[in-house]
This record gives structure tokens, sequence and C-alpha cells, in this order.
């Protein structure tokens, strides 16, 4: 059987799950990648991971939708069968998720609902039940914000979700030690893709203003994200536990 290390990337057709993709098979992980609704690019992102001589595949999954876990880890069981030969993974990143930006006075219950749903809810019992199919001595990257750390007006309820990611980061990193499976949380700050609507890669005043709060003097970029979750999925990474690391180059220090 393959030692070849398999991670499991939802939200991994586009922006930041993709480049987290490629950079996992740049380091010679084989992938599964998971999209909501826009199938044709998670299958061009599985034949350029292919292209790199990696294994690949894309499975439908809507991450927030706790009903459809079950289902959708028989099909994760199959895919590793069929397609990987094998019948566990090593590594989950909880990557999937879409923006809100709304005044706290003005968040409605069913918008509240829905963050709650996609940003924690979702992967608390998304990572529960992928445990029985992770190989002791894998790990878990959850995805947080730059904004549980920098308070902007109108994320209160995406970061707030968020938030609660960093705390139940800890909690699974020392439930989960006993397997040895490290748990760790990456918190990009504000970064180009359509993530919210692309406001901050298509709003140039938007953009202006970030890159004018950022040490480093530009918005970030997918790749300045992507490879840091692939290097926590490397044995390199071995000593890395419980950690909120932020890849925002220095915005709003």
């Amino acid at each position: 059987m393959s030692t070849t290390k398999i991670a499991l990337v939802t939200g991994g057709s586009r922006g930041l799950g993709k480049n987290m993709a490629q950079h996992l098979a740049q380091k010679g992980l084989d992938v599964i990648l998971t999209y909501h609704s826009k199938k044709d690019e998670a299958e061009a992102v599985v034949a350029e991971l292919q292209a790199l001589g990696r294994k690949a595949a894309a499975l439908q999954l809507d991450a927030s939708n706790v009903g459809s876990f079950t289902g959708f880890f028989e099909q994760v069981k199959a895919t590793l069968r069929e397609t990987f030969g094998t019948d566990r993974f090593d590594f989950l990143i909880n990557n999937a998720g879409t923006g809100l930006y709304q005044p706290y006075g003005q968040v409605t219950e069913q918008q509240f609902d829905d963050m709650l749903n996609i940003h924690f809810k979702g992967p608390f019992f998304l990572t529960q039940q992928a445990l029985p199919l992770m190989n002791d001595g894998g790990g878990i990257v959850n995805i947080s914000s730059g904004l549980t750390r920098i308070i902007y007006p109108n994320s209160a309820t995406y970061a707030s979700m968020k938030a609660a990611m960093e705390t139940l980061t800890k909690y699974q990193a020392k439930e989960l030690a006993g397997r040895r499976i490290r748990v760790n949380i990456v918190a990009p700050g504000a970064i180009e893709t359509d993530f919210g609507g692309g406001r901050t890669r298509d709003n140039k005043d938007v953009n202006a203003h970030i890159a004018s709060l950022t040490a480093m003097g530009r918005v970030g970029l997918p790749t300045d994200v992507g490879p840091v979750v692939a290097f926590l999925c490397t044995e390199e990474a071995g000593w890395i536990d419980a950690q909120r690391i932020e890849v925002s180059g220095g915005q709003g220090i």
C-alpha cells in the first residue's frame, strides 16, 4: 500500500482552497477536494494536480449541511478505495466558507445561522465524522481570519464564528493528541479572491486602504496562504500543534 499522504480540502475548487490543493500536490501529497456547485472548476483543479503526477479527486459537498455528511463520507470511502487504493486519509483542511459584510445591528437570524453552519457547526461535525477515516499521526488545519484580531466594522458575525473555531482548535489538539493528530488554525488577512463577492480584489478603494494598513504594503494573494497550509501537512511541521498562525503580511499592526 502506498505511503503517500492524502489530504482532504473542503472548498478546493477556487481561491484559497485551490491554491492549498496545488501546494499540497507540489509537496507530494495526493488530494481529495470538495466543491459546492462549480464541478467544472473542481475537475479542472483535479486535472492540474494529476498533471503534477499526483492522484486527485473532486466530490460535491455542502459544508454547511451537517445532515449530508454521512452520505458524503460514504463517497469519500469509495473514492479512497477506487482512486487511491486505501481506506484512510491523513490531513483535513476545513477551508470552505462564505463571507458576510453586514453591520451588527442589521444582522438577521438567517444570516447568523448561515454563518454558524458554514463556519462553525459544519467544520465541527465534519471533522468529528472524518476522524474514523483519518490515520493516526496526521493533522487538521482549520481556517480562521485576521478579523478575530483586527476589528473591522461589519464583520462581527463572520469573525465570531472564526473565533469559535480558534478555541475549538485548541480543544481538538488536546483531545486528539493521543492519536498524534496535530491541529492548527491558519488566519489569513485580507486576500484577493472572489470571497465575499470579490470585495478585496475588485474594490480599488478597499484594496488600497487595506494595503495602507499592512506592513508589507499590499493585500494578500492566495499563493501567500496555500504554501503555509501545505507546510503544516508535512513532517517538517511535526512539532507545530494547537497554534493560530496568522498569514496577513503584518496587517493592522
